[in-house]
């Protein structure tokens, strides 16, 4: 038998990893797609503009060649332009590269993470779960065969009949307590009031990426799990994943009373015990729909009517045990007295964030949320 020893530590060069040309350019070109909201011509009018002024591409392989790639991989298609009438085509993104940008936007905000198995989240309740506590008990009828703890009740077995006399009864049976995991339910709200992208300030695609992370990594890490996403301006309205890329800010002002609305009619027809909302905003609530269609809106400070009506909506959040989380993306005193008294009314949370740093805060409430369990309605 030979003898194996360490060869310890072995110090070598430096060698840098060779990427292919088309995966260094579709990384850049990813990034250019979410800021442009999927627009293909002018992601790759800046690709090319970047290609001039930092030698993106070789001789050996032009954009022209990256171009023929992505058709070929299928992360883009022809289609014949609507609306021209002229019978030519467009060039436009597929649900693959869609998919792709989700993927890179959670490995963006959520890289460091390592995948868990499919499963709900944890709580302190005991149930039926894959995650023992340390805890054990005697055997009741009903209880699964997997959950038996054999070492401990062979160990209670020759305690009760001893060892010459050994037989295994259904009183000497101990059961390992396992922690209960149950379902989230969380609704995204994104504000997509024209207040996102005022001041030269980009803040829609921060919020945008984290929506697309954060969707990706519930399908992956937590399938049980349900994830629903609307937006807000004048009105409110669902949007589904696949629209994610495409999400502009619109000339709107801030139904914040719309967006909660819908963010409780969703959650109420979700049978889940634990549901939640998160509500991402940088505005003031600025505009109301009133009974007869029309819109009241007010932009010079706080409107006393549209706040109070902010305000009961998150109390009856609170009596439907739905705790709302804003991320307010703005440090105004005012608003931020608004997002505490709001806050209290709901008793949920708020995060006075940046865009910095916005992704792995939610991410990690969301992770804490999900190890409470809130009671039923």
């Amino acid at each position: 038998m030979k003898r194996q020893f360490n060869k310890g530590l072995r110090f070598e060069k430096f060698k840098e990893k060779k990427i292919p040309p088309f995966d260094k350019l579709f990384d850049i070109f990813k990034e250019l797609l979410t800021y442009t909201s999927g627009d293909f011509d002018e992601a790759f009018e800046w690709l090319t503009q970047l290609d001039k002024e930092y030698n993106l591409t070789t001789p050996e392989y032009t954009l022209d060649d990256f171009l023929e790639d992505l058709k070929n991989k299928g992360y883009v298609k022809e289609e014949l332009d609507d609306g021209q009438g002229n019978g030519g085509t467009e060039i436009k993104i597929t649900s693959k590269t869609e998919q792709a940008l989700r993927q890179n936007a959670l490995n963006q905000i959520f890289g460091k993470l390592k995948k868990r198995g499919t499963g709900n989240h944890k709580t302190k309740a005991i149930g039926n779960g894959d995650e023992h506590t340390g805890e054990f008990r005697n055997f009741h009828f009903g209880d699964s065969l997997d959950r038996i703890s054999m070492t401990e009740s062979i160990k209670n077995a020759q305690i009760n009949n001893g060892v010459g006399n050994f037989s295994l009864t259904e009183q000497d049976l101990i059961v390992q307590e396992t922690n209960f995991k149950a379902q989230m339910s969380t609704v995204l709200m994104i504000d997509i009031s024209h207040s996102m992208i005022l001041y030269g300030e980009d803040r829609i695609t921060p919020a945008k990426k984290v929506a697309m992370a954060l969707t990706e990594l519930i399908r992956t890490r937590y399938p049980k799990d349900t994830m629903d996403i609307l937006v807000f301006g004048n009105d409110a309205w669902m949007i589904s994943v696949k629209d994610l890329p495409y999400l502009k800010v619109g000339p709107y002002h801030t139904n914040t009373v719309a967006g909660l609305q819908l963010a409780l009619d969703i959650l109420r027809r979700k049978r889940n015990t634990n549901k939640q909302i998160f509500m991402i905003t940088d505005g003031k609530p600025s505009c109301l729909r009133m009974a007869d269609g029309s819109y009241y809106k007010n932009s010079n400070g706080l409107d006393k009517y549209i706040v109070e009506k902010c305000y009961n909506m998150a109390a009856q959040a609170r009596k439907l045990h739905i705790p709302i989380t804003t991320f307010m993306i703005a440090r105004d005193p005012y608003l931020m007295q608004f997002i505490e008294y709001f806050t209290k009314a709901n008793q949920g949370k708020a995060f006075y964030t940046g865009l910095k740093g916005l992704g792995e805060m939610i991410f990690e409430d969301y992770e804490q949320n999900r190890k409470r369990r809130i009671r039923k309605i």
